[in-house]
């Protein structure tokens, strides 16, 4: 069986595709933050240049030991032996499908290379829906119920996947919600993958966050990276924590071994970078905070933009993403022939020059009226743009911000004319 192109990779080729042709597109579509390199990591990057040895396949020791102090300090005390570093999350989650044993439950929308990575390491996906109040978790009482008929029917559910904050939807579960998930995990015996990627974008500082790896300690792996947080995507800098203990010592040797086949081990010069901002200096902690509020408040504007079209939308409170629901407008949107996802999406971009991603590439009903909007595409198109966006007071009134945000008003308020 052929596996498809990643989707949202797909779409972002696609939109630089009409733009060289000549399109007016308002990127939607693609969850980077679209932030310069900040100088000191630049900076680090160039130092790094020297380090052109293979290293050990878990990461160096100074990496170690940094990536440790930075769980530690958000409250999951973690000794080097503990972690590991990789070219980014993505092939540290694909690890993890090769070495967890049994199949996988996801919420449903979750992040779209979830089911694949695990259905090219031949598990089943089961997926499960998500809560009212936010996405990243299943429905708890779902969740349950899904494992007890997979298991009638043949299943082998163990690992649950666990997005916090969410892509898609940018929101962040409840500590009551995250443990009652970890609840149904020790009763089934599940594994627990959190997927905190997203942790230091929350959009305000004082926000609770409660991880899964605090509660059921012996059964959470936890994985991140500087993707995000510090907008060096094209980096691939990611790190990842199994449980303390005989347990997840034995699962790191095997996620080590699975390691040393596929990359090797993270490039020194990355592994420099790593070095200095998983260890939080003072600057990186400003640089964080500047971020997470330009994208709460670009986030708020978009998802104001889609309620007033007559939208159904959680309210974002973390990442950079919102997840309108368009149900209330199903009957005036069947006459455009607009009847699902899908056919949102092409109507989106082909009338309106908005590029979002269709909600069933994430997992979700098909024939839902529901896309993910990628709010961090909106900060400019140059260093410059997005730097003032960053720097700015209130990014709303930039004119180039601006002008983006009224590009997404008026698009989808014509949903609804």
């Amino acid at each position: 069986m052929t596996t498809p192109m990643s989707p949202n990779l797909a779409l972002n080729e696609r939109v630089a595709r009409l733009r060289a042709e000549g399109r007016s597109i308002v990127h939607l579509g693609f969850g980077e933050s679209r932030l310069p390199a900040f100088a000191p990591l630049t900076e680090q990057l160039r130092e790094g240049a020297r380090r052109n040895a293979y290293g050990p396949v878990a990461g160096a020791p100074d990496a170690l030991a940094s990536v440790s102090g930075y769980f530690s300090r958000r409250g999951l005390p973690t000794e080097p032996e503990h972690v590991m570093l990789g070219p980014g999350s993505k092939p540290l989650l694909m690890a993890l499908n090769m070495v967890l044993p049994g199949d996988v439950l996801l919420p449903r929308p979750c992040w779209n290379s979830y089911a694949p990575q695990a259905r090219m390491a031949g598990k089943r996906v089961h997926s499960v829906p998500i809560p009212e109040s936010c996405g990243g978790v299943p429905e708890p009482a779902a969740l349950a119920a899904t494992v007890a008929k997979a298991r009638r029917e043949g299943g082998d559910p163990r690992i649950v996947v666990l997005t916090l904050p969410d892509n898609p939807t940018g929101t962040l579960a409840g500590a009551d919600l995250v443990r009652q998930i970890c609840a149904i995990a020790e009763a089934e015996n599940l594994m627990i993958v959190s997927d905190e990627i997203y942790r230091d974008v929350m959009h305000r500082p004082d926000a609770a966050f409660l991880s899964p790896a605090e509660v059921v300690p012996h059964r959470t792996v936890v994985t991140t990276g500087l993707s995000k947080s510090l907008a060096v995507g094209g980096w691939r800098i990611g790190a990842l924590r199994v449980p303390p203990g005989g347990a997840g010592g034995r699962l790191r040797e095997e996620l080590i071994a699975v390691a040393s086949d596929m990359w090797s081990t993270l490039s020194g010069p990355m592994q420099q970078v790593a070095v200095y901002a998983f260890a939080d200096p003072p600057e990186i902690r400003a640089r964080l905070a500047a971020s997470a509020r330009l994208h709460g408040a670009v986030a708020r504007a978009v998802h104001a933009a889609a309620v007033a079209a007559g939208a159904l939308c959680r309210p974002p409170t973390g990442a950079f993403y919102v997840y309108p629901d368009f149900e209330p407008l199903r009957q005036r949107l069947r006459s455009r022939g607009v009847d699902d996802a899908q056919s949102l999406a092409r109507h989106l971009l082909d009338d309106q020059g908005l590029a979002v991603l269709a909600g069933h590439l994430l997992g979700d009903e098909p024939r839902a009226l529901r896309f993910k909007a990628a709010t961090s595409m909106l900060y400019g198109d140059t260093d410059e743009e997005q730097e003032a966006a960053l720097a700015a007071a209130d990014p709303l009134t930039l004119p180039h911000v601006a002008d983006a945000l009224t590009r997404v008003e008026e698009g989808l308020a014509k949903l609804g004319a």
